[in-house]
């Protein structure tokens, strides 16, 4: 027997748009089923283990942190960055990334902080570029991290669709797969798929696909708020652009194996258009997680501007690739080499102050909203504990008291036997040099000392200018490198009101697209690149866009 239900709309995938969308019809007094193949556990998907960052513009914490930004100085960084070459396929995406950035300069902050939303006061620098000014990267800090990190973010719209359920308007169906939508007469009237068996492993790890039963649903609008392909290695390689090289053969996983395409090409099968598939965004900072909760499962560093970054001969990465300024050029080059890996060579001094790491688990302190935890954790002396625990812990990391040693280490980790202990030396050596004067022809040690003008870097993120091989700052460390997958820049395109379009630009009546699944609006908001901060945010808008032009449906 096949199960059935009504509704005035249909969202299919519980991550953060799927819960702004459910949350909008909600408000606007409208039934609602919340459908997810997986269960109850894991409720705001890949949002809830984020580290919460928000792209925010002339906010007030960046005033109270002596940041002048604008609307203008945006729109050049993310123009600039975007790269938008593709006048069919980045059509929609341009129109989003302005309505974007209006968002972002206007309403956005307010409109969370309705919501029971805070923001930690110090603005993190993402993305710093390191080009010129019309080029990739922020020219200032706009990486506002969420009190709260990803469950934070999550929060305030879980409980909009906890108080759903408990009025009788919303319906969350978890372990309901949908395997097609159900097209009538050229519109989409809702969806049909698997019910899969009870699964009680916990948040993000995999569960079953035992089939028990079937289902179909209907409704006046349907959305799809599914996510990206980062959890399907496959679908990743498949889609990996030339200009990038070849896809590396060994990637560890930023999601977890759900986040698995599978929406999107549901999508395509009821006539939507798919577009700007070959753009991606995966991290070069990949570090094997020494406690996963998924397969595969990386953490990515959020490294300060003064390791050394070598690639997997030993060789140092050109500028401006340093830490922390130009994720996608960086990837491009190292795919180049021919490795799969690389390595960060620092010290202690450096770790303490410049290590963070991606993910609400990783940061127990902002997490948890502790304010003595945070004082001791990110000001106190040593590491964040988490930190700490990789370095302890991690199969990536290598802590030596002497050179000699370190290399010794390196050796044992380096797979291919490609790491030239030479080249390294004379590349390490090189760079302290440049420490014995306050001016230096090393645009990365200028970038430090840049970087350092700005209060937030000084205080908390970037350590004081010094040699690596300071026996002061010791022990040295190194780390592995690998590729992390993690976003999906293309996808569904949509115009401004989420609505999916067809292979001739029309929209599809009833159905409509969000978050990852659309290229975070539009099919690509990003372009090639992203400013970071603004995943999050185009979940927000886009999940907020659909919500509200389905309740005029309904």
């Amino acid at each position: 027997m096949i199960e059935t239900r009504t509704a005035d709309a249909i969202v299919v995938g519980w991550g953060l748009a799927g819960l702004v969308a459910a949350t909008e019809l909600l408000e606007a007094g409208k039934s609602v089923l919340l459908i997810d193949q997986e269960s109850e556990a894991n409720l705001g998907g890949q949002a809830w283990w984020s580290f919460g960052g928000l792209f925010l513009i002339d906010s007030p914490e960046q005033r109270r942190m002596g940041i002048k930004d604008s609307i203008d100085l945006a729109r050049q960084d993310w123009f600039g960055s975007a790269g938008f070459d593709r006048d069919d396929e980045d059509f929609w995406g341009k129109q989003w990334a302005e309505a974007y950035l209006q968002f972002a300069h206007t309403e956005k902050r307010a409109w969370l902080r309705e919501r029971g939303h805070r923001i930690f006061p110090v603005v993190g620098w993402a993305e710093r570029g390191g080009g010129l000014a019309t080029g990739h990267g922020n020219s200032v800090p706009r990486f506002h991290i969420t009190w709260g990190t990803g469950p934070g973010i999550v929060e305030p719209f879980e409980r909009a669709v906890r108080a759903g359920i408990d009025a009788g308007r919303l319906t969350l169906l978890p372990r309901h797969r949908v395997d097609a939508l159900i097209v009538e007469d050229g519109a989409v009237v809702g969806a049909c798929g698997n019910v899969l068996a009870q699964d009680a492993a916990a948040r993000g790890q995999a569960t079953n696909r035992d089939v028990i039963g079937e289902f179909e649903v209907r409704a006046a609008s349907t959305l799809i708020a599914t996510g990206g392909i980062g959890g399907n290695h496959d679908l990743v390689r498949e889609a990996w652009p030339a200009r990038l090289g070849t896809p590396p053969q060994h990637m560890l996983s930023g999601v977890p194996a759900h986040v698995d395409g599978r929406g999107i090409g549901i999508a395509a099968e009821a006539g939507a258009r798919l577009v700007n598939g070959d753009r991606m965004w995966h991290y070069v900072e990949g570090i094997q997680n020494w406690d996963p909760v998924w397969a595969k499962h990386g953490i990515r560093i959020l490294p300060g501007p003064s390791s050394l970054w070598l690639d997997a001969t030993g060789k140092r990465l050109p500028t401006p690739l340093f830490p922390g300024f130009d994720t996608l050029a960086t990837l491009d080059y190292l795919r180049s080499t021919g490795h799969d890996h690389s390595w960060f060579i620092l010290d202690q001094a450096i770790i303490e102050k410049e290590f963070a790491l991606s993910g609400s688990e990783q940061n127990p302190d902002l997490t948890n909203k502790s304010i003595r935890e945070l004082l001791r954790q990110r000001l106190g002396k040593g590491a964040t504990e988490p930190v700490e625990a990789f370095k302890r812990n991690g199969a990536d990391f290598v802590v030596a008291d002497d050179l000699d040693a370190l290399f010794r280490g390196i050796a044992e980790l380096d797979t291919d036997g490609v790491f030239d202990a030479d080249r390294a030396r004379a590349e390490l050596e090189a760079r302290d040099r440049e420490f014995d004067n306050d001016f230096t022809k090393d645009a990365q040690v200028q970038a430090i000392r840049v970087a350092r003008n700005y209060r937030g870097d000084k205080l908390i993120r970037v350590a004081g200018p010094h040699r690596i091989q300071d026996p002061k700052a010791g022990p040295l460390i190194a780390v592995k490198l690998h590729v992390l997958t993690r976003k999906s820049l293309g996808g569904i395109q949509t115009n401004l009101d989420s609505q999916a379009l067809d292979a001739s630009g029309a929209p599809i009546p009833g159905l409509y697209a969000a978050g990852e699944a659309a290229g975070f609006g539009g099919g690509g908001v990003h372009g090639y690149r992203s400013l970071e901060g603004t995943f999050l945010g185009g979940c927000l808008f886009s999940g907020r866009a659909a919500g509200r032009a389905m309740a005029k449906q309904a």
